[in-house]
């Protein structure tokens, strides 16, 4: 796949990093704006229990 995405990147090899670099921080940009926020509520994190033991 990555090889694919890199042979039709436009450009000499520094220009295809940098466009890399680019897409690689926009997908971690969407992911946290929008994926992230979304899934969070389906995800069972949030529903943790910790049980007072012996000491506390």
């Amino acid at each position: 796949m990555y090889g694919w995405i890199w042979r039709h990147l436009p450009g000499p090899s520094p220009v295809r990093a940098l466009i890399a670099l680019l897409l690689v921080l926009g997908v971690v940009y969407v992911l946290f704006q929008y994926v992230f926020p979304w899934a969070e509520p389906l995800l069972p994190f949030g529903n943790v229990t910790v049980d007072q033991g012996a000491g506390g």
